[in-house]
């Protein structure tokens, strides 16, 4: 239903000329009845009868003067809470890696719920090509993402990426394994004969082991998959095998971290969204604390 010939129809109803509305509303009064005869079509009901030299509703046009008024209502509240100035309000969905969960958006929550009760977060954890595959489908509306500076991630021009942080990485090593800290390519090298250990849900870890495992001049032997930081942790510790860990981050008794260098791992993490939805309030509200988190903190 057209909204501009509904507003024509509700001022009908209420001044009760169709001179007088197009007086109102600065049209002429052939227009007013062009626009009322194309609302009755679009209706498929009379809306209006002669009344001597006038019109007035028929018993369809008062009904749907009624719906009118709540409809233009809702239309009018509709834009003011879509509004740019408008006060932030509804439910954001958001999907994410763990680690950008935990540490970045969460903290969020109870300072929205004291300062912005009416904004609501929906979260939901994953890796960054599930997230990035539920924006598509329109599930969330926004995607907090990852890729390496070693393994970029390919440029979608459907979306707009904010980069959020960035944090080194480097190399976790059973504890009594002699590895040195130093250029990434010798720290690789001295761990060629062992097993690697890459992510179970996303291929960026294992590109940048094959990337820094081939300028040291072998194929990694990759045999083990886990998604969680911990499990990783104690792979290694179980003397499973070697993989990337982000560095600062508490370690297990029987890890040790080398610190990777020329060229450094870097991750880098990013909030996704469809172009136009960051002018909703409510998820600029949700951005703009996770720009200020990530000011304050780093890591994955």
């Amino acid at each position: 239903m057209d909204v501009r010939r509904l507003t024509l129809f509700c001022e009908l109803s209420r001044l009760g000329s169709m001179r007088a509305v197009a007086e109102t509303l600065h049209v002429t009064t052939s227009t007013v009845s062009q626009q009322v005869a194309a609302l009755s079509k679009e209706v498929g009901q009379v809306l209006v009868e002669p009344a001597g030299r006038g019109v007035r509703l028929t018993p369809a046009g008062r009904r749907l003067a009624e719906h009118g008024a709540r409809i233009l209502d809702a239309v009018e509240a509709a834009r003011l809470d879509l509004s740019a100035g408008a006060e932030p309000n509804g439910t954001v969905r958001v999907a994410g890696f763990l680690t950008a969960v935990r540490d970045h958006l969460l903290p969020l929550v109870a300072r929205l719920g004291e300062q912005h009760p009416r904004v609501r977060l929906l979260i939901r954890e994953h890796e960054p090509a599930e997230a990035l595959a539920l924006l598509a489908d329109d599930e969330v509306d926004l995607a907090l993402t990852y890729d390496y500076d070693l393994a970029p991630a390919a440029k979608d021009r459907s979306v707009t990426s904010q980069p959020l942080w960035t944090a080194r990485w480097g190399l976790a090593v059973p504890r009594e394994l002699e590895v040195r800290t130093g250029r990434s390519a010798e720290v690789f090298a001295s761990c060629a004969g062992l097993d690697w250990i890459v992510n179970s849900r996303n291929t960026a870890d294992e590109t940048v082991v094959r990337t820094l495992s081939s300028m040291a001049g072998f194929t990694p032997r990759v045999t083990h998959q886990a998604d969680s930081l911990d499990l990783v942790q104690l792979m290694v510790a179980a003397g499973m095998g070697v993989g990337l860990l982000p560095a600062g981050i508490p370690l297990h008794p029987g890890v040790r971290f080398v610190a990777l260098g020329d060229p450094p791992v870097v991750l880098r993490a990013y909030a996704v969204a469809r172009y136009g939805r960051l002018e909703w309030p409510a998820l600029a509200l949700v951005l703009d604390g996770l720009r200020e988190r990530a000011g304050v903190r780093e890591g994955r």
